[in-house]
């Protein structure tokens, strides 16, 4: 590819500062507390931790002033009463997500509900044993796959199988997903699945692949702490059986964040399903008759077990409060316009190679380059430079440009840092 000249460089920065002054959502940047020290720093590692919403503080200190002022009282008669406080989480995460208000629910964290949900979904019997991954899943989900297996007495090296790519390439086919789906049959118990594979950035078709698990009689899951808030979803319509994310990447609610669990509604209506029982997943009804007898409510809230940590949910109703006015199909369609405008420009550059798939329907936000020398040194050129992505072995720096605070030229003084790394170096 040719090098761009200095008047083909003016040229393209003039055309994406032209895409900020049309950009209706370029004042929710102001809602947001950059983590940067200087004006031109750049922060494109949403993908890791979000940067804190500005009405997080307020909402957090309402919590300690109340606390403060009523004590125990504060569970009824606080400004935002803590006894049903996870209640106003519902109506956010459910759009954010597309699902209906009684499928979701914020509770623990991404690893600790993935175990809850495969104490659920995860029911080998017979030859119907194998649960399925991609191979280099995050590591958690990795444990926590091998360890359910091990606690059901199996063998996890012989019951978990593991989907990788072709050889040479980086990426998943689905349709070659879809083909080790049909070959397990029904041997096959559980596919936990990722919505966007967190090294290489790739997205999946949620409803495709879940419809190709249900059709050898098996559960699909997903693990979508790379897909909510970066992707618009369609859990119910997609028919997955359950999904968990994390709230501190995209979401923006602080590390450590509460999560967020979807279970599809034909099981939240299966009170026979067997579950990890704690009070708060009892029917609100008689919750406080202290009944030894658990009863489980007709919503994903039955999965909860204890009662919900109240400072730690005010940040995330900030930050869904942020999503909800800006609305998430208009989020997506700012980031399929900015990393399309990433990837044009960083395609110009030699030496680059881009993991993930250029399709839009294929990826997020965040694209992850590939440097098969000196990566480390890449990478350190970049943060000296402003400019924070995240670096993932072997090689691989991974950007994400987040719409709901990130501006397009922003987008092009990255591509120009990338640029004058790989001359230099």
């Amino acid at each position: 590819m040719p090098t761009l000249t200095a008047a083909d460089l003016s040229h393209e920065r003039a055309f994406a500062q032209t895409l900020d002054a049309q950009d209706v959502l370029s004042p929710f940047r102001t809602r947001f507390a950059l983590p940067v020290e200087r004006p031109s720093d750049i922060y494109f590692v949403g993908n890791s931790l979000g940067p804190m919403p500005c009405a997080t503080r307020a909402l957090v200190n309402e919590e300690l002033d109340d606390w403060m002022r009523l004590g125990v009282h504060a569970h009824h008669d606080s400004r935002r009463p803590w006894v049903s406080y996870h209640e106003q989480l519902r109506g956010p995460l459910a759009r954010l997500v597309g699902a209906r208000e009684c499928e979701v629910v914020a509770m623990n964290s991404l690893s600790a509900n993935l175990h809850f949900l495969m104490t659920t979904f995860y029911r080998p019997a017979g030859k119907r044993s194998k649960l399925l991954i991609e191979k280099d899943a995050f590591p958690s989900d990795t444990y926590a796959v091998m360890s359910h297996v091990a606690a059901r007495g199996l063998d996890a090296t012989h019951e978990v199988i593991e989907l990788a790519p072709r050889a040479g390439e980086w990426t998943l086919r689905e349709e070659d997903i879809e083909a080790t789906i049909a070959q397990l049959g029904d041997t096959l118990a559980l596919a936990l699945l990722p919505g966007v594979q967190y090294r290489t950035g790739q997205a999946f078709d949620i409803t495709r692949l879940t419809r190709a698990v249900h059709a050898v009689g098996a559960r699909c899951g997903w693990d979508l702490a790379h897909a909510a808030g970066n992707l618009e979803l369609s859990l119910h319509e997609s028919n997955a059986d359950f999904a968990a994310w994390c709230s501190y990447k995209y979401l923006n609610a602080g590390p450590g964040a509460v999560a967020g669990v979807f279970i599809h509604e034909r099981n939240v209506n299966d009170l026979a399903l067997p579950r990890h029982a704690g009070w708060w997943g009892n029917d609100p009804a008689t919750r406080f008759r202290m009944s030894n007898r658990f009863v489980p409510t007709a919503h994903a809230d039955a999965w909860s077990v204890s009662n919900p940590p109240i400072l730690a949910l005010a940040p995330l109703i900030a930050s869904l409060a942020e999503f909800d006015a800006a609305g998430i199909s208009n989020l997506r369609a700012k980031s399929v316009k900015l990393t399309a405008l990433f990837e044009f420009l960083l395609r110009s550059i030699p030496g680059v190679e881009i993991l993930t798939p250029s399709s839009s329907a294929a990826r997020g936000c965040q694209l992850s380059l590939y440097f098969a020398d000196r990566a480390r040194a890449h990478y350190d050129s970049f943060i000296a430079a402003g400019l924070s992505g995240d670096y993932r072995e072997p090689g691989i720096v991974r950007f994400a440009p987040t719409p709901l605070y990130n501006t397009f030229d922003e987008v092009w003084r990255a591509a120009e840092i990338v640029r004058k790394s790989m001359a230099s170096l």
